[in-house]
């Protein structure tokens, strides 16, 4: 278990995404102060439950992830522009004070290997994400590359379910449901249910 820096957000950010930030709130410019210093600076993103960003007393998220920085930009005073990557799963064992800054006592969360994922069931919600995207397209009357967008997910089989979420227009409480899914089978499932969830959503709204 390890202190890290915290940095609440009201999306909830899935493992190999790209994160960019502009930083000038003071107490996470003292964070990002803090996180360069480090030998591999990061920090922990958390999906907020209910509140705001800004101005603290949010409700958050016990899953996150680790939040990497990977460039790191200075403009003006006490600002500054970082680009991070979304790496590997934590969850929060406990909230310390937000002086000066959000932090938590948190540990890595692998997946539960005892469930391992049919590799079928990928393919299946990748036909059914095709299907739902070119339906879109037509309802917008403009061609959708639907296949080259699912299979720009990649071959990653760790990341890969995380990817295709990243191409679905789900809501944020099915995103952090996928991201808190304990183990690859129970994130298809969660996935699965997602791709239903907007294909009906799609069909009604065509339908009136």
């Amino acid at each position: 278990m390890t202190v890290s820096p915290m940095f609440p957000l009201e999306v909830a950010m899935l493992p190999g995404q790209e994160l960019p930030l502009r930083i000038f709130e003071p107490r996470y410019v003292a964070m990002v102060g803090d996180c360069m210093a480090m030998s591999e600076p990061s920090f922990g993103v958390v999906l907020i439950s209910a509140g705001r960003e800004v101005g603290g007393g949010d409700r958050r998220c016990e899953v996150g992830a680790l939040a990497k920085i990977v460039d790191c930009q200075e403009f003006g005073a006490g600002k500054y522009r970082l680009l991070c990557v979304m790496g590997e799963r934590i969850r929060v064992q406990r909230w310390l004070d937000d002086d000066p800054y959000p932090r938590a006592e948190i540990e890595p969360w692998p997946d539960d290997t005892d469930d391992p994922l049919d590799v079928a069931r990928i393919s299946d919600i990748e036909d059914r994400m095709v299907a739902l995207l070119d339906r879109i397209g037509e309802a917008r009357g403009t061609p959708i590359r639907s296949r080259e967008i699912v299979e720009s997910a990649g071959v990653d089989p760790e990341n890969r379910l995380y990817a295709l979420a990243t191409r679905l227009p789900m809501g944020q409480a099915d995103r952090y449901s996928l991201l808190a899914a304990p183990s690859e089978a129970a994130r298809a499932e969660v996935l699965s249910e997602a791709v239903d969830t907007v294909t009906a959503m799609v069909e009604f709204q065509l339908s009136e």
